[in-house]
């Protein structure tokens, strides 16, 4: 490794770390984990405490509410899976705008690139640190998760297992749009619009797929589904691990292609020194 490559990961690891980004992220994750189980038990438990007294009465019959809340450990990881999917994935987006291209507006690359630093020592540790992170935050969140709701939940329904599988699952999900962000925000300079474009995919095309019924395996934008689908199912077959584990080489792959596009846009950009301002 480079002393540039070196330079560039201890700057991008103080620059996310020392700015407490990464505790922000974690707060947000793990708490979401935490939470979620707890509130779906609390909404149970109101059901179920007014179901004697206030619906028989008005005639109401809530007992496939309360069996929709659910009163298994499942429903509490799943409903987390889909927290940090969504509200988790948003935060973290929003917090990378430095990294991702926000930096190259306030003009802090320009002086290392006018002094020699190279694209791949600007680029590749943030394909590393920024998406490595939200690998462990998911994989964390979901096991904080699954203790919460053994605790809470009257039937423990899940083993170890799905839990990691659908936590790695989580996890890839998350890297797949960190990356998506850092490819389309180092290669415009607008860290902004780039959130903006990763956050309405993420909230909108799983939506799409999901209401055409389309099949959540090999599909990049659908792994938050896929990893609901590992929680909520009585039994994972060999097939479906094989196709799961293809899906997850196939968005691997996914992002390798998004990081050589980033690499080959920064070097497409040139530093022009021409005018009275020096400008990417």
């Amino acid at each position: 490794m480079s002393m540039q490559t070196k330079a560039s990961f201890k700057k991008e690891f103080l620059a996310y770390f020392r700015t407490r980004r990464f505790l922000t992220i974690a707060l947000v994750v793990i708490g979401l984990a935490v939470f979620t189980p707890l509130l779906i038990s609390a909404m149970n438990a109101m059901v179920y405490s007014f179901s004697d007294f206030y619906y028989e009465e008005a005639g109401m019959d809530v007992t496939g509410m309360v069996e929709l809340l659910g009163s298994a450990s499942s429903v509490g990881v799943a409903s987390t899976i889909e927290n940090i999917a969504s509200i988790g994935l948003i935060v973290t987006l929003i917090l990378m705008n430095r990294a991702a291209g926000g930096e190259q507006k306030r003009r802090t690359v320009i002086i290392p690139q006018s002094a020699g630093l190279r694209s791949f020592p600007y680029i590749f540790p943030k394909f590393i640190i920024y998406p490595v992170f939200v690998l462990i935050a998911a994989l964390v969140a979901l096991l904080a998760s699954w203790a919460v709701s053994n605790a809470i939940f009257e039937f423990n329904d899940l083993s170890l297992g799905p839990v990691l599988i659908a936590g790695a699952l989580t996890g890839v999900h998350m890297m797949f749009y960190v990356c998506m962000h850092l490819t389309l925000g180092t290669a415009t300079g607008r860290a902004g619009m780039s959130a903006a474009v990763c956050i309405t995919a993420s909230i909108f095309v799983p939506t799409i797929f999901a209401s055409y019924s389309m099949d959540y395996m090999f599909n990049p934008f659908a792994l938050g589904q896929l990893a609901r689908f590992t929680i909520l199912r009585d039994a994972i077959t060999t097939a479906e691990l094989i196709d799961i584990g293809i899906s997850v080489i196939f968005v691997f792959g996914i992002m390798v292609a998004a990081f050589l596009i980033a690499l080959f846009a920064q070097n497409a950009r040139k530093i022009d020194n021409s005018g009275n301002e020096i400008t990417l």
